[in-house]
């Protein structure tokens, strides 16, 4: 059944990804950063032509499911996992038995790992699913609170395998970080079937029928109503918490136990056999045109990571990944939130977000990025833990930065989990003095999976 959708261009597959181990990267010299100017015009989206589109088949599926909130679904989380404060609750995310004894361990403040269930719900370890974005509640609201107690974490998985409706796209999973109970919710993309009918298809990285893979989700942020998504090629996709189906309360309308359908079919709505489906509202799309990756001579970014400032203006800030052998580090960004909506809502199609800071970055295999009172603070992945290898990640912070672009130097290196993803940070203080706080990332690989926070240095 062919998708209606009028994104206007397929979105460009997600770069395959060379992972090297420590051993690789000191035999492969680190590129140097390129010395040019960066273009703040090359930092600029575009609400998409689609937006009308995709908002039109959401207000239609508003009248045909169910919708709950965020409360909703953390009092139905139906998944439990292992909170541990002041400590790790994976020890093997973050040792290396061959590291010396006199160096530095990773800091934790406070840990999370998934459900590891031998009946076959076992997150720690599926293949299945990969973690990659983080974001909190601390993005969300100033106060750090969504509702009236609810203080939840967000991670994004992307569906290893598959390209079309056998890719399975993209989920969040909503944590209770003082519990460990979490759930799953399902990212959809909506469209007119060819019935006329609004219906909706996993996320990917080309929306076309029975095209592209599914959407990496490198990084999301949580801010108000809204969760941008990170589309690697493309820019932003654009979701809204108040757009959330349950399909069990759809009665016949709804299945929850398929885990191979999606969409509407036959006047049923599955999810892969999720409870619960968010489809996008809108979508940011680069203004400027790509040129090679992780070249001097590229255009507009990639966008491997995002996460949130709160220090002084809100800014969306995001970054692409490039590694080792690659001639730039490269890039990262910052959009001030203020120009993302309108009136609280999603602005018209058109309507254009330009960066107002870019900076080249000063390591390569860059896999997450925040920023704080003018410091960026950077994870530095080096790959699954080989024996007789040092495969923990890093965390360096750089110099304060004061111009509108330029080139990051780091002022400090600490240690980061094993296959360190996404940054996302937790001010600490007040709303309105706040302090640095702690920053939360994410480790992917099985085995060595763990949500965590940390202090930086």
């Amino acid at each position: 059944m062919p998708l209606r959708s009028r994104i206007p261009a397929p979105i460009r597959s997600l770069p395959l990804t060379l992972v090297l181990t420590a051993a690789a990267l000191a035999a492969v010299p680190a590129p140097a950063a390129s010395a040019a100017p960066l273009d703040l015009s090359n930092f600029t989206l575009e609400v998409a032509d689609s937006a009308q589109y995709l908002r039109s088949n959401v207000a239609e599926l508003d009248g045909e499911l169910p919708n709950v909130g965020v409360a909703d679904i953390m009092a139905e989380a139906n998944r439990q996992g292992t909170v541990r404060n002041g400590a790790a609750c994976n020890a093997s995310a973050v040792t290396d038995p061959d590291r010396s004894a006199t160096k530095p361990k990773v800091s934790v403040t406070k840990s999370f790992c998934w459900q590891d269930d031998a009946t076959g719900e076992d997150d720690q370890n599926t293949t299945g699913w990969y973690p990659q974005g983080v974001t909190t509640v601390a993005d969300a609201q100033a106060d750090q609170v969504w509702g009236t107690s609810n203080q939840p974490l967000l991670v994004s998985w992307y569906a290893k395998g598959g390209t079309g409706n056998t890719a399975k796209g993209t989920r969040i999973s909503f944590i209770d970080p003082n519990t460990g109970a979490y759930r799953h919710v399902l990212l959809a993309h909506p469209f007119t079937n060819s019935a006329l009918n609004a219906s909706y298809t996993s996320l990917r990285d080309d929306q076309t029928s029975g095209q592209g893979s599914s959407l990496h989700a490198g990084g999301i942020v949580w801010y108000g109503n809204f969760l941008y998504v990170a589309d690697t090629a493309r820019g932003f996709r654009v979701f809204d918490m108040r757009h959330i189906y349950d399909l069990k309360a759809a009665g016949d309308k709804g299945n929850v136990t398929d885990q191979d359908k999606v969409g509407r079919q036959d006047g049923v709505f599955y999810g892969y056999g999720y409870r619960y489906v968010m489809p996008e509202v809108t979508q940011w799309e680069h203004v400027a045109a790509t040129g090679t990756a992780c070249t001097s001579a590229d255009g507009s970014p990639n966008f491997s990571y995002a996460s949130l400032d709160r220090s002084g203006t809100d800014h969306l800030v995001a970054g692409e990944y490039c590694d080792g052998t690659k001639e730039v580090n490269g890039r990262v960004a910052a959009w001030p939130m203020a120009s993302a909506t309108s009136g609280g809502e999603q602005p018209a199609a058109g309507t254009r977000w330009t960066a107002d800071a870019a900076y080249s970055l000063p390591r390569s295999n860059i896999q997450g990025a925040t920023r704080f009172d003018g410091r960026w603070y950077l994870s530095q992945s080096h790959g699954e833990q080989v024996a007789g290898q040092d495969d923990l990640g890093e965390l360096h912070t750089t110099n304060a930065v004061t111009s509108s672009t330029g080139t990051l130097s780091v002022a400090k290196t600490q240690p980061a989990a094993i296959g360190v993803e996404d940054l996302s940070h937790w001010p600490g203080g007040t709303e309105t003095a706040p302090a640095l706080g702690t920053i939360w990332s994410v480790s992917e690989h099985p085995n060595y999976r763990m949500v965590y926070a940390t202090a930086p240095q």
